[in-house]
């Protein structure tokens, strides 16, 4: 997809906040929090001209892969995949709708055009993605792999072991992305396990390391723009709001898995105006 300016992909943004949570706001269930905080972060990705992909054909074996291993902000990747002409708008109707004809679950499935691996289940997704980075290397593709992480994520032990896997076997096509929100579920991150430093712990584990604003569309820009490490994979640590662009929202632990009502979505929906 041809690359966008700056302010192209600030209103593709801004866009995509609205649709999810009206989605989100129909279905009467979804996490609007980790999806909105996830939002620029997959703005830029699929729309600024870095990921390699063609919704003709989801199954082509050069294409880039994505992987959301925060599995919960579904609706951030369904109304992405929308946008990006995988399946009709009006479908996403059907979100956690019993029977959905698109099976729009709560958690993506690969069932779902462009979806690469059922997630949800949280620790596996960085996994799956080196082993697709190997594969593809294997293949003679020159693909390129992107995984997106919730920080809560970065507590499960299954995280550490694929961080060790890639740096052993050189996965430089590898790129994970933290979405660095610092909310939790029911709690701030650093309450439950105290990530930081974070930067270090990823270099200790023999990571190129690169850290931004999560919601400045140009630094985003700039690292997913960089060329791949001769032979180490890349974390990019996006500071990020929980809720992000809803100032209700913000940062509260209360719109983990929450849909906004009527009054909070019209209140949401003027904001984003």
């Amino acid at each position: 997809m041809a690359e966008k300016d700056v302010n192209e992909l600030e209103d593709i943004a801004k866009g995509l906040r609205r649709l999810i949570l009206q989605v989100i706001h129909r279905a009467g269930s979804g996490h609007p929090g980790g999806s909105l905080s996830g939002t620029d972060i997959l703005t830029v990705l699929f729309f600024g001209g870095i990921l390699r992909f063609d919704p003709k054909k989801p199954e082509d074996p050069k294409r880039d892969r994505f992987v959301l291993s925060k599995g919960h902000a579904s609706a951030l990747l369904y109304c992405v995949l929308a946008r990006a002409g995988y399946f009709e708008e009006k479908d996403l109707e059907e979100y956690r709708k019993i029977n959905s004809s698109r099976f729009l679950s709560g958690h993506p499935h690969p069932k779902t055009p462009g979806v690469e691996i059922a997630t949800g289940s949280l620790g596996q997704g960085l996994s799956v993605g080196h082993g697709m980075a190997l594969g593809t290397r294997l293949d003679g593709y020159d693909s390129k792999v992107y995984v997106l992480l919730g920080d809560g994520e970065l507590q499960e032990g299954q995280v550490w072991e694929a961080a060790m896997s890639a740096a052993k076997f050189k996965s430089n096509k590898l790129t994970a992305i933290v979405d660095y929100n610092k909310v939790a579920q029911d709690n701030l991150t650093r309450d439950l396990k105290d990530l930081e430093p974070l930067e270090d712990k990823w270099r200790a584990f023999g990571w190129d390391v690169v850290r931004i604003d999560g919601h400045n569309i140009a630094e985003i820009q700039t690292a997913l723009n960089k060329p791949p490490h001769r032979d180490q994979p890349r974390v990019i640590i996006a500071d990020t709001i929980k809720g992000k662009g809803v100032s209700f929202m913000e940062g509260q632990t209360g719109w983990h898995g929450v849909a906004p009502s009527d009054e909070d979505l019209a209140r949401a929906l003027k904001e984003l105006e």
